[in-house]
Order: structure tokens, then C-alpha cells, then sequence
């Protein structure tokens, strides 16, 4: 049997490319109700559903920031939620150019037999759930599989048993229309070096396309969203980089993806971005809750945005206007969605 060629192919590689489009990237608004509650109360904001909705659509409906955007993920309650206006989030998003895609995994839980690693859960009803998300407007889907560096770890346990995860919600979306972010996220917690983040991060990267393959999923109908290869979040003092992960702030975060987007030499794909809390920090800091805060925190929205469509395209100068926050660490150890 060979790769996924069903009625869905055509449209999966099609959007898969336009998410990969040179000048625009993701925006993650994907957080569950518990880690929006976490971002909300440290501007002491309540975390209840309109409080959630009236965030999400300041971000959806900033001036200027789509055109920077390819897709936006969404949490399933925001999937379904409206402007105060009672225009579809989803409606927004399309008229704007933008694909919605959804989170669709139910987060890690412990992998017996192991020292504290992790598997995702969400297979069960997967592809009932890829139909109605399908129905409703999304176009791709995100799990977010994790994996820890340690003296043992990952394990070969571990990896085999997140890459299959991995490739089965990846063809499971792509029989349902979904293209698949395929996302094996080794964490930056630790003291490893950038060698053994390397070495870690290829023997991963190598079970994922395996695995990927064995399930007969369509490449060209997937995204790829890797961990950057950096040392451990607690090795000695060295200028570390992240790029997905975004483990520092904001404006590194733009700066590595612009670094990486100026190398020199053949690349047979585009190097975006996937970024929640690097295009939110300083957005919610200048909100802070406020109806009148509203202009200026899309305003904040669009610098980040602006930033790092450049980025993609290696013209950043690292000359945006830095907000409240923008320069702050966006590490958070064991971090959870």
C-alpha cells in the first residue's frame, strides 16, 4: 500500500502549502481553558468564557495582522465561538486569508514502564471528531507529543511509542481532511549539551518519519513543527537558541528564526513559524484586561506579526518597537498546553 491518495489529497497538499507560504507563519492560540486561565491571571484577568472570547477576538481582528498569518490553531471552544458582533471566529479568519486549524490531542500522561516520560492522549474518537471539526471550518490539526532529555532518557520506549502516536493521528487527519502538524517536542528542561540535543533530536526525528511512513501518511500533506536544537535550558551560560519551542522571548525568538531564514544553501522547504507565546506576551501585557486597551494591544499584535513575516524571509532587522514584555523569558519547565 502506498502513501494516502484519497479524495482529501489534492486539498491536504494544497493547504499544506499555503500554511508554508514565505512571509507568513502560525499564530497558536490553541491554549486550554487551564493555561489561558494561567496566562489571564497574571494580568489578573478572570478566566471565564467571555473573558477567553474577547482575547481571542482582539487577536483575530487586529488590523494588519492576518495578511503576516497563514493559519491560526484554535482551542475546540474557540473553534465554535463568535465576535461580539456574532461572526464566526472561523468566517473572520477565512475572509482574512487565514486557515483555522484545531488542537485535537488530550494532552500527556505518564508512560508506565518509564522514569516519568510521556505519551499524548487522543486517538479514541479521533476521526469522529476530525469530521465535525472538518464541518466546522478547520483545515489542520495539531498534537503536540513530548519528549525529555535526561541520563537515560527518551527512552527507545518512549520515542517508538510518541512517534506511533504521532503517525497515527497524522493519517487519521488526513482521511478526515485535516493536514496534520506532525510536532515531537523535545523539551529544553536540563543541562544536556547541543550534542546531545543533536544526536537526541535526529534519533527522533528518524522513528517520526518511520513511523510516518509505515502508517502511509501523505508527506507532502503534513507540517513539520520541531524543537530547535539548543544546549538545556540549565546548561552553563551560552546564547541559546529556540525556534518553535520559544523557550526565551519574544524578540529572540523572531532573531533565531530570522538567523536561520539567512543561512546560505539549498533547502527543499520553508522555515516559519508556530508561535503562542511569542506573538502574545507583550499583546496581553499591554490588554491587561481593559476595553480601552484594546487599540493598543493589537497594535503590539502587529509589530510581532510584521516581525516575523520578516523573519521568515531573513529581512528582519531587529528593528520593531519592543513592548511590555517582549523581552521577557517565555520558559515555563515541564511546560503543558
Amino acid at each position: 500500500m502506498s502513501c494516502y491518495k484519497g479524495k482529501y489529497a489534492d486539498e491536504l497538499i494544497a493547504n499544506a502549502a499555503y500554511i508554508g507560504t514565505p512571509g507568513k507563519g502560525i499564530l497558536a492560540a490553541d491554549e486550554s481553558t487551564g493555561t489561558i486561565g494561567k496566562r489571564l491571571s497574571s494580568i489578573n484577568v478572570e478566566n471565564v468564557e467571555t473573558n477567553r472570547r474577547i482575547l481571542r477576538e482582539l487577536l483575530f481582528t487586529a488590523p494588519g495582522a492576518l495578511p503576516c498569518l497563514s493559519g491560526v490553531i484554535l482551542f475546540e471552544e474557540t473553534l465554535y465561538q463568535k465576535t461580539a458582533a456574532g461572526k464566526p471566529f472561523v468566517d473572520v479568519l477565512k475572509e482574512g486569508g487565514v486557515l483555522p486549524g484545531i488542537k485535537v490531542d488530550k494532552g500527556t500522561v505518564e508512560l508506565a514502564g518509564t522514569n516519568g516520560e510521556t505519551t499524548t492522549q487522543g486517538l479514541d474518537g479521533l476521526a469522529q471528531r476530525c469530521q465535525q471539526y472538518y464541518a466546522a471550518g478547520a483545515r489542520f490539526a495539531k498534537w503536540r507529543a513530548v519528549l525529555k532529555i535526561g541520563p537515560t532518557e527518551p527512552s527507545q520506549l518512549a520515542i517508538n511509542e510518541n512517534a506511533n502516536g504521532l503517525a497515527r493521528y497524522a493519517i487519521i487527519c488526513q482521511e478526515n481532511g485535516l493536514v496534520p502538524i506532525v510536532e515531537p517536542e523535545i523539551l529544553v528542561d536540563g543541562s544536556h549539551s547541543i550534542d546531545k540535543c543533536a544526536d537526541v533530536t535526529e534519533r527522533v526525528l528518524a522513528a517520526c518519519y518511520k513511523a510516518l511512513n509505515d502508517h502511509h501518511v501523505l508527506l507532502e500533506g503534513t507540517l513539520l513543527k520541531p524543537n530547535m536544537v539548543t544546549p538545556g535550558s540549565d546548561a552553563p551560560r551560552l546564547r541559546r537558541r529556540s525556534l518553535l519551542s520559544t523557550p526565551f522571548s519574544e524578540e529572540e525568538a523572531t532573531l533565531n528564526l530570522n538567523a536561520m531564514n539567512k543561512l546560505k544553501g539549498k533547502k527543499p522547504w520553508s522555515l516559519s513559524f508556530s508561535f503562542g507565546r511569542a506573538l502574545q506576551q507583550s499583546t496581553l501585557k499591554a490588554w491587561a484586561g481593559k476595553e480601552e486597551n484594546i487599540p493598543k494591544a493589537q497594535a503590539a499584535l502587529l509589530r510581532r506579526c510584521k516581525a516575523n513575516s520578516e523573519a521568515t524571509l531573513g529581512t528582519y532587522k531587529g528593528d520593531a518597537q519592543l513592548g511590555e514584555g517582549a523581552s521577557e523569558s517565555l520558559h515555563v519547565k515541564d511546560y503543558k498546553y
